[in-house]
């Protein structure tokens, strides 16, 4: 019985280690050339995106992409493959071939900081390498849009970059862009 009991203390003690060994991504730093931007990944409500952030971050996917949008006292977006060029009119599109996906909708609500997923137009589970963070309150977002993350240190930068001169299509008219992009 004694042994037992010491097998399953060994067991679980283990099981908990290689749960939180895991790898699975608690928080993402974007540094800027406006500042560094902190982010909680919401692995429990959303761990597609979550996962799927992670996975093109470690790929080095984001370093040297920009925020090409701003749509003012709403939202900054990023993520576009496309920003690696100087083509202002393919920012925001993406490109062919990236994998989606599908939405992770939650009870979490689209407030100053949130980080959400993009997606082309209403299709809800084209989600793919693009990225929001709201600048205010936004509930008619909610249950609508992926909320994967929220800004816990730098939403000053995250205003600068929302204060950058845009184009009538609210593209920024220079690259606001992401130096460095990392997971832990």
């Amino acid at each position: 019985m004694k042994r037992f009991f010491l097998l399953t203390t060994i067991l679980l003690l283990a099981l908990g280690a290689l749960s939180c060994s895991s790898g699975t991504p608690q928080t993402a730093t974007i540094e800027t050339e406006y500042g560094t931007i902190k982010v909680k990944l919401y692995n429990d409500v959303a761990p597609k995106h979550v996962e799927n952030f992670a996975k093109l971050t470690r790929e080095g996917f984001f370093d040297g992409l920009a925020f090409h949008r701003a749509v003012p006292n709403l939202l900054i977006q990023g993520g576009d493959p496309n920003t690696r060029t100087d083509d202002r009119n393919s920012w925001g599109m993406g490109q062919p071939g990236q994998p989606n996906v599908p939405a992770e909708f939650s009870d979490r609500p689209f407030k100053r900081g949130v980080l959400g997923a993009a997606r082309r137009g209403n299709d809800v589970n084209s989600a793919t390498s693009q990225f929001f963070i709201c600048l205010r309150d936004f509930p008619q977002w909610n249950g609508q849009y992926t909320v994967f993350g929220e800004v816990t240190e730098g939403i000053e930068v995250v205003d600068k970059i929302a204060n950058l001169p845009t184009d009538a299509s609210q593209r920024l008219l220079s690259k606001a862009v992401m130096k460095k992009v990392s997971v832990q």
